[in-house]
């Protein structure tokens, strides 16, 4: 991912608090020779204060022959992406039809070293850390080996603990942009007032002093 000065964040806490507020993504395995990467959308939580995330997949993924053999992984979040549309970005004074179409995102890339979970207990003490971030309401039972209900089903999944060996983070709002092409998106955004519109001015405002 190419991140150009001017989108990068200002600080890790930036994109930190970005992604404390997103738990779905994809994780990315080196496949076999001669055959692509392989892709698993998943859902995972990420642990600041332990610099992982954590995850589980079903035991027949095949994913795990690809993980064992190569742990080095990449796990890719992406969010708060809208369409820009050419004249939006025009620069001021110039016929409107020459202006760029672009697109705005915020993206995060945790490169990990993956280590696989199968002892019974290590692996429901990951299964209630997910719980607890998911449902922090609660209303589950706590898993646990050999107890039900959900001792019995350990079996048929195995961890995943993302250990976090590097980050690459960009937002890309018109960063480059003069503060009046700026300004003229974001109202073009609060009028279009579309699927993700909304954050994604939040980002441009935001970061209008980057």
């Amino acid at each position: 991912m190419l991140v150009h000065p001017w989108d990068a964040p200002r600080e890790d806490a930036e994109w930190q608090q970005w992604l404390t507020g997103r738990d779905f993504g994809q994780l990315a395995v080196t496949g076999p020779p001669g055959e692509p990467p392989l892709v698993q959308p998943l859902h995972f939580a990420y642990d600041t204060g332990r610099g992982e995330a954590v995850t589980h997949l079903a035991r027949p993924n095949p994913l795990w022959p690809a993980l064992e053999a190569n742990p080095q992984v990449l796990l890719s979040v992406v969010d708060d992406y809208v369409y820009v549309p050419g004249p939006w970005q025009a620069d001021p004074g110039g016929p409107p039809e020459h202006g760029v179409p672009t697109s705005f995102y915020a993206a995060v890339q945790l490169r990990c070293t993956a280590h696989v979970v199968d002892d019974p207990r290590e692996k429901a003490e990951l299964l209630n850390r997910q719980l607890g971030h998911f449902q922090p309401e609660g209303g589950s039972a706590r898993a646990a080996a050999g107890e039900a209900p959900y001792g019995r089903l350990l079996p048929g999944i195995r961890g995943l603990r993302l250990e976090v060996t590097g980050v690459r983070a960009k937002f890309k709002y018109a960063g480059k942009r003069s503060a009046e092409v700026r300004d003229r998106i974001a109202v073009a955004l609060a009028e279009r007032d579309g699927v993700r519109d909304a954050a994604a001015r939040e980002h441009l405002l935001r970061r209008r002093g980057a």
